[in-house]
């Protein structure tokens, strides 16, 4: 007697392109395709989480309605320099738009599972039980942005340092076929944004580490209003950052779905939204619903379907 296949979703890393998991998503659910096991990393997870939790709704709305003035107020600068983050107001984004602290993975109707890595072992764990919104946050926790999270007397940070694409998560919790995306596949060679002229810049606004840092994050979040000269520059500092976490995690995904293929993989044109350019979810969500449109005939046939 055949059985019924179990379909996994390895939902990647890649901060604010990972609203075009919510378009993937949708396209597919009109396709008939339901998951039953749902694996993220980093912004995978906080989307993963909200599919299975049926909140993707109300994610997708919280969404759209950014702005680069609400981006740069959810970046205020944490006192005790652990992160960029305000902690304390994204934990109440969890609460209003994914789950209740006293959640649990275990209880979810879906099988789930969030990657994080262990900060002093560099160890990819995978977070099957306990609170879903601790386990979202650990995954997401990329470091210099969020604190690391304490979880079962270790240190957790953002799970894309080690398995961008979860693809192996997947398999070993029982699926059949594996339906991936990718964020990391059209990011390395993006436009680099000018940095910010110094020499523009009010006299009243360098003052004081806090303002000197706020500048970094108004540069990363493209939230100047300064106009640069004209003529090649270096790219700015955080630019530099963005594009390298971008080459390690295009390079760490390579090689990891080169050993663990998925059977569709969604790569989504998004190279030229920034790390924290989160205001542009439109975007992002209009590109994942494309993605799954171009490969509706390798969706079915991969399925063993037709129309």
């Amino acid at each position: 007697m055949n059985r019924t296949l179990k379909i996994g979703l390895a939902l990647g890393s890649g901060s604010s392109r990972g609203w075009s998991h919510i378009g993937i998503i949708d396209e597919l659910s009109k396709l008939g395709i339901a998951p039953d096991i749902v694996c993220g990393t980093s912004v995978g997870s906080l989307v993963g989480a909200a599919y299975v939790t049926g909140n993707m709704r109300r994610l997708e709305k919280w969404a759209c309605s950014l702005t680069k003035f609400d981006v740069a107020k959810f970046l205020d600068i944490n006192i005790s320099m652990t992160g960029f983050v305000d902690t304390k107001r994204f934990h109440d984004f969890l609460n209003n738009n994914i789950a209740a602290d006293e959640d649990n993975i275990e209880d979810l109707p879906k099988i789930f599972a969030a990657v994080s890595t262990d900060l002093e072992t560099g160890r990819e764990i995978w977070l099957r039980e306990g609170s879903l919104i601790q386990a979202v946050w650990a995954s997401m926790s990329m470091p210099g942005l969020f604190p690391a999270i304490r979880n079962d007397n270790r240190w957790l940070v953002d799970g894309g340092l080690v398995n961008p694409v979860p693809v192996s998560v997947c398999r070993a919790l029982g699926a059949d076929i594996v339906i991936a995306v990718n964020l990391n596949g059209d990011i390395v060679g993006r436009r680099f944004n000018k940095p910010i002229d110094k020499s523009e810049v009010k006299a009243d606004e360098k003052e004081g580490l806090g303002e000197k840092i706020s500048e970094l994050v108004r540069e990363y979040t493209n939230l100047s209003f300064f106009t640069p000269e004209d003529g090649e520059q270096p790219p700015g500092l955080m630019d530099a950052i963005a594009a390298s976490v971008n080459i390690t995690q295009d390079r760490i995904t390579r090689s990891r779905m080169a050993g663990e293929p998925a059977d569709i993989v969604f790569v989504p044109k998004l190279s030229d939204i920034g790390l924290l350019e989160l205001y542009r979810a439109e975007e992002a969500i209009a590109e994942g619903r494309k993605c799954v449109q171009r490969k509706t005939p390798e969706i079915e046939y991969v399925l063993g379907r037709t129309r």
